[in-house]
């Protein structure tokens, strides 16, 4: 079961691997003055317990008192993050740029200006070859003001000026165009995460509406910097994602991932948009069934994150190894592999703690319910219960509707197949409320609802005609274009079929 968030600094210590826990020690030792300074004992007593207690923390602290203590945890929050600054300032080329940027104004300062101007030529390349468009806008603004206010030797070279004029003004209109795109994709993406899906033409007409209110003026697909690309492939691919237009998401998310073929070095400095946009190309390939492309997609995903795990920084790690399960899971519901698909539960239900308070908590519930769904289809009911509860009964986290509903859905089967049938019963009529109340809802699930309701209420011999008609209805619902997500997330087919008899059928769910 997930848990509440903790505290930041405990989280933040409890995050550090053995080499920037050494590497603390040994920067406090050197900057402040020893080891027995007070934020360092903070730091050995956080470090050697399991859970943040306030109480505990104080008695092992005789020196400290508690009014003392928020401003020591955020001195020592503070002075750990810069000890990780020194050591990953390798690894981040905006953090060496910055740094340098950084010595660049230190210099200036000192008035030595030129030696200024020399720095800031050599890290502008820098900036521009890693795409860090606003660390170069900054850049050249530093260089302008330094060639405003002193007489330089720069100024002998033909043209110097003019161009540095040209290069601030092209590049201040690609950081604006780059905003706007980014509020696009933004807006669009919030509007999805606000309305969810269309369910009728009038969605249809609204949401078309809203995207050409918003679109930016002059939007087209012959941008010319990397993010630029970046933002408006990802905006048109929520977009066509609300409309449920999946060829549409599987065509934008594919030109995302493109980026990254033309430019292959953005992998290593930018690897969370391309593990994220790998996860949307194969995400858009589960949904719309396009198994040569989703299978070539998953093997390049483990290889590269093979290639590039040790080198990825932990938040990077975390999120493409989220990314990774929940695609592998994906693999085994699209290809029906459900047993082979729980031979990685371990594995995973080994990873996930680490991941706590760190990864958006609604991808590491769609695992638990993508394991739920992989024991349900295969009849394990009692585990998939297990796997359900953890999202069902999470407290005080704000859930996307469309999660719970199908987890409570999925629950109440299985405790139907179990013979729990007065419980049944009870679970009924609040998903009924909750149903009829959420924007989320959709017509299969109150569809199997009524239907499981009907077979509560009838002996085990009467079964049979329910069961049809159950299954006639969901393959009309296989040919409603308002309905084919909320099949592939949620498909009762398995379920069904058990009861039929039918043995071996096309699925592909979850």
């Amino acid at each position: 079961m997930l848990s509440a968030q903790k505290d930041q600094l405990f989280l933040l210590i409890k995050s550090l691997s053995k080499a920037e826990k050494r590497n603390f020690k040994i920067y406090a030792k050197r900057h402040q003055g020893g080891s027995d300074t007070k934020f360092v004992q903070l730091f050995e007593v956080l470090d050697k317990i399991d859970e943040y207690d306030e109480e505990a923390v104080l008695k092992k602290l005789p020196d400290v008192q508690k009014k003392q203590l928020s401003n020591l945890k955020r001195h020592l929050f503070k002075q750990v993050l810069t000890s990780l600054r020194l050591i990953h300032n390798q690894r981040n080329i905006d953090i060496q740029i910055r740094e340098q940027l950084d010595f660049a104004r230190i210099l200036y300062g000192k008035g030595m200006y030129m030696q200024a101007l020399k720095i800031l030529e050599r890290i502008k390349k820098i900036a521009v070859d890693n795409h860090q468009d606003i660390l170069h806008l900054e850049i050249l603004e530093f260089q302008k003001l330094i060639e405003a206010r002193h007489i330089t030797r720069s100024r002998a070279i033909e043209n110097k000026m003019e161009l540095l004029l040209v290069e601030s003004h092209r590049r201040s209109s690609i950081t604006h165009e780059t905003s706007r795109l980014s509020n696009f994709n933004i807006q669009i993406h919030g509007y999805y995460i606000e309305n969810g899906h269309i369910q009728s033409e009038a969605d249809r007409a609204e949401v078309n509406r809203f995207f050409k209110e918003n679109v930016p003026q002059g939007t087209g697909f012959s941008r010319t910097t990397f993010f630029e690309k970046a933002n408006l492939f990802q905006a048109f691919m929520w977009y066509h994602y609300i409309l449920l237009n999946f060829k549409g998401c599987c065509e934008n998310a594919q030109q995302l991932l493109n980026l990254f073929y033309i430019e292959p070095q953005m992998r290593e400095k930018d690897p969370d948009l391309y593990f994220r946009s790998l996860y949307y190309a194969l995400t858009f390939s589960f949904i719309h069934k396009d198994y040569e492309r989703f299978n070539r997609h998953l093997q390049e995903f483990e290889s590269i994150f093979a290639q590039l795990q040790e080198e990825l920084s932990q938040n990077s790690e975390m999120m493409a190894m989220v990314y990774l399960f929940l695609c592998q899971l994906n693999s085994h519901l699209l290809h029906r592999s459900y047993q082979e698909g729980l031979r990685l539960a371990p594995k995973i239900k080994e990873q996930l703690p680490q991941f706590e308070g760190k990864i958006d908590i609604h991808r590491l519930l769609l695992i638990y319910y993508k394991l739920g769904y992989l024991h349900f289809a295969l009849g394990q009911y009692d585990e998939a219960i297990e796997q359900l509860n953890d999202i069902i009964m999470l407290k005080g986290t704000h859930l996307r509707d469309d999660l719970l509903l199908n987890a409570r859905l999925l629950q109440i089967i299985c405790h139907f197949e179990l013979g729990n049938f007065s419980l049944v019963d009870y679970l009924i009529p609040s998903l009924s409320r909750l149903l009829k109340r959420s924007r989320e809802a959709n017509q299969l699930q109150l569809m199997v609802l009524k239907n499981l309701q009907q077979l509560n209420k009838t002996p085990e011999q009467n079964w049979g005609p329910i069961f049809e008609n159950l299954d006639a209805e969901l393959q009309l619902f296989r040919h409603n274009i308002f309905e084919q997500k909320s099949i592939i997330f949620f498909d009762p087919q398995p379920w069904i079929d058990h009861h039929l008899g039918v043995k071996e059928r096309a699925s592909g769910s979850a």
